[in-house]
């Protein structure tokens, strides 16, 4: 059989149930199969789909060792030739830093597409199972590739997305890029930009034991701060630092203090900012004493700085 898209399911909100007669919020998370949601999206029934359940987790309570296993998976499926694409059913409040991961180390030349859900499968008025429909044709749609996350009729990529709202249907962003394809009412995929592109990192960077994996942090700056938190990360043994910094990239002195000092004692450290959308512009005249995540949002410059110290040894 040619043309199967894959669907991996790792729980989330998308497979989650609320008790008879209590708020969509009082539910529960991850309690469905992902058959059980292929059932609630009737129209999947001609596809031609496979199912793995890799795991039944809350997105919040994500580990390294469940991205270890799911990159490893993705890895195995991106490799038959029959598969068309792939979809990994997720919980929305870490489904960023999974995309950003997933592409930075597969850069996958089919499409993977992660999708989720605001409201839970037991709500009358559940959003998975239109997600579901749409991630799956964005895994069929020709020439499609890259690591995506499809919510609400839109598809974003996994460098620019991010969560920008705790509980609107429509809660994903691509920041001031825009997303890349947004579905019509007519059910067209429109695209808007090209699907996302990289040199991938590699499987073999996630080989080691997930309990070895560099500690990396995010520390906030904000007014009254401190160098506290960092000092405590340095004497705990952390291998890098993420500062969440305010405005263009700016940190406030007493941090500052303490990061020249964490650097000078071997640790990472790189700045992203703390606002919602756009990215650090460094002044040309100026030489930033560390390097800057650009767009990437706090959370997902900590999983990018964890792989490059993953990656410091492959590369010698």
């Amino acid at each position: 059989m040619q043309n199967i898209v894959v669907i991996l399911g790792m729980g989330g909100t998308i497979a989650g149930v609320a008790p008879e007669g209590q708020s969509d919020l009082a539910y529960q998370a991850a309690q469905l199969s992902v058959e059980a949601l292929i059932k609630a999206a009737p129209e999947l029934t001609d596809v031609p789909l496979q199912t793995e359940q890799v795991a039944q987790v809350d997105s919040k309570d994500m580990t390294h060792a469940l991205w270890q296993t799911l990159a490893q998976r993705v890895h195995h499926h991106l490799l038959r030739e029959e598969v068309t694409g792939i979809v990994v059913t997720h919980g929305t409040d870490t489904m960023e830093e999974t995309a950003h991961l997933l592409q930075r180390v597969l850069a996958p030349k089919k499409p993977v597409v992660l999708t989720g859900a605001m409201r839970p499968a037991s709500s009358r008025q559940a959003d998975g199972p239109a997600n579901l429909v749409h991630a799956v044709g964005v895994a069929r749609e020709p020439g499609a590739h890259g690591v995506l996350v499809t919510m609400a009729g839109t598809v974003h990529g996994a460098a620019d997305v991010r969560k920008a709202h705790p509980h609107k249907v429509d809660a994903f962003s691509s920041g001031d890029v825009g997303p890349l394809a947004r579905f019509e009412d007519d059910g067209r995929l429109q695209r808007r930009r090209a699907w996302p592109n990289g040199e991938a990192l590699g499987i073999g960077v996630l080989d080691q034991d997930p309990a070895g994996w560099p500690a990396v942090e995010i520390v906030t700056s904000h007014a009254g701060a401190s160098g506290a938190l960092i000092d405590a990360l340095a004497r705990s043994g952390a291998k890098g630092i993420v500062i969440a910094a305010s405005g263009n990239g700016t940190v406030h002195e007493a941090i500052e203090r303490a990061l020249h000092d964490a650097q000078w004692s071997g640790i990472a450290v790189l700045r992203a900012t703390r606002c919602g959308d756009g990215a650090i512009l460094d002044p040309g005249n100026a030489q930033e004493p560390w390097p800057s995540a650009g767009a990437l949002t706090p959370a997902k410059a900590r999983v990018e700085l964890m792989l490059r110290l993953m990656a410091q040894p492959a590369r010698g």
